[in-house]
């Protein structure tokens, strides 16, 4: 059997930050040529496969699914892992994420967006979304495949190898369970004027935040308003270029756009962006001349662009880091939804921590207009400030998660007279974990298993 080339199993050691040694997969089995949904364990994936994929993810049986075989201390998957990661990842699946290109009505939707009343376009959208919570894939509310893939594979591979326990990095610094991230997109002046008491309101709970700042068109964008964020400790990112939704209408528009982009970027001293509306094409984001983009959601069954990135971690698109969003954003809780409660974003978080995965947020200042609303989003951070103290969540801003997850991405466990260490930039902040097999599923510990 031949084992996949080295570079397409790093996918596995290099999301767990463990040694190559143990990523041994192999690829003897003939692919599909066109690509599908298949079942593999409890997953839904998309891509090729050793079988006949199917061209909707409706009706998949667990009965179907693909399994892999353990020859000889290799693990013989029946897909591509790289392939269907970046299927996932990258939004290959979503027939939005091909082009980036918006229809003609969504056009003109978003030309008027500007001057139609919340309650017309509560209705527009309404008629829009109205099979959202039909859509079996990605999974509603919280869509964990690449993660539950990643276990998967390193389950294989103690077993494969006949391992009591591989080593790894922790997902985040000081050993802390989850991240958590506030974002804040300020789309028009009433929020701009809305931004210092967001700052107070975050502040009464230790919570620093993110401002996406639109540089064009919207409202004025002075030295003194961005200076007025940093000088608290919160952090400024360029949000699109004037938040019209026509970013990625084509190519060459894109292109022109993105050198003012860039430029702003520069100017406003910004590493992060993030698109307007969660618009997005992955594909040209290696034209970004940022460090980390927040574009990608989690889940996208409520965003006008249909889809999501199916991870709650961040991960390399090129040079960029994507830091998803992976909750639900409060327009679409209070005038979507028309949800005026926690219980959501609750479930959300408490499902990305059983993945220790990112806790990403955006609450705009634009819709914080009245207590109720005001009020819901304290108790939201009310819920994260008692995580950061009883379930040790690491409560951050996105340019301070950029650099550890570069700084992670470069690290190296070494072995040293039967001991175990980290090597690389801020090895002080990283933990050594153990993942061992428990009741037939994975665990995840920061403490070395015993032997018995």
């Amino acid at each position: 059997m031949d084992r996949v080339p080295a570079s397409l199993n790093n996918i596995v050691t290099q999301y767990f930050c463990c040694s190559e040694q143990y990523g041994h997969f192999g690829l003897s089995r003939p692919l599909s040529r066109k690509h599908g949904y298949f079942r593999f364990g409890d997953n839904t994936l998309y891509g090729r496969v050793n079988g006949q994929p199917a061209a909707t993810p409706m009706g998949l049986s667990q009965n179907e699914a693909v399994e892999a075989r353990i020859i000889n201390g290799t693990v013989d998957l029946p897909f591509n892992v790289t392939e269907i990661v970046d299927n996932l990842r990258q939004e290959l699946y979503a027939q939005g994420g091909k082009n980036g290109l918006m229809s003609a009505v969504t056009a003109a939707y978003y030309l008027a967006r500007p001057i139609l009343p919340v309650i017309v376009r509560k209705r527009l959208q309404a008629v829009r979304l109205r099979d959202w919570d039909r859509l079996p894939f990605p999974r509603w509310p919280v869509d964990r495949t690449v993660d539950d893939l990643m276990e998967q594979l390193l389950l294989l591979m103690l077993r494969a190898q006949n391992l009591g326990q591989i080593p790894f990095i922790w997902f985040w610094p000081d050993g802390a369970s989850s991240c958590v991230l506030m974002t804040h997109d300020v789309e028009t002046a009433s929020g701009v004027d809305r931004c210092h008491m967001l700052m107070d309101v975050n502040d009464s709970f230790g919570i620093k935040a993110s401002f996406q700042v639109v540089p064009e068109e919207r409202y004025p964008v002075t030295s003194a308003f961005l200076e007025s964020i940093r000088e608290r400790g919160f952090e400024v990112a360029v949000h699109d270029l004037n938040h019209d939704g026509r970013l990625f209408q084509n190519r060459k528009s894109f292109a022109e756009r993105v050198a003012k982009i860039n430029a702003y970027g520069k100017k406003f001293e910004a590493r992060g962006f993030r698109s307007g509306v969660l618009y997005r094409n992955q594909a040209w984001f290696n034209l970004l001349d940022f460090q980390y983009d927040m574009s990608v959601p989690n889940v996208a069954h409520l965003d006008p662009q249909r889809g999501g990135c199916c991870t709650v971690m961040p991960y390399f698109n090129g040079r960029v880091l994507e830091l998803p969003v992976t909750m639900t954003q409060d327009y679409t809780l209070f005038h979507i939804l028309n949800h005026y409660s926690t219980d959501l974003w609750k479930q959300q978080i408490e499902l990305i921590m059983e993945r220790h995965g990112l806790i990403s947020a955006i609450v705009h200042p634009d819709y914080l207009t009245g207590r109720r609303e005001i009020d819901l989003y304290e108790s939201l951070l009310a819920h994260l400030s008692k995580l950061r103290t009883e379930k040790d969540v690491w409560v951050t801003t996105p340019d301070k998660v950029n650099s550890w997850w570069r700084q992670r991405a470069e690290m190296t466990i070494v072995e040293s007279n039967g001991q175990l260490r980290i090597e690389g930039s801020g090895k002080e902040r990283a933990r050594i974990a153990y993942a061992t097999e428990k009741d037939g599923r994975i665990a995840l510990d920061l403490q070395p298993v015993c032997a018995a």
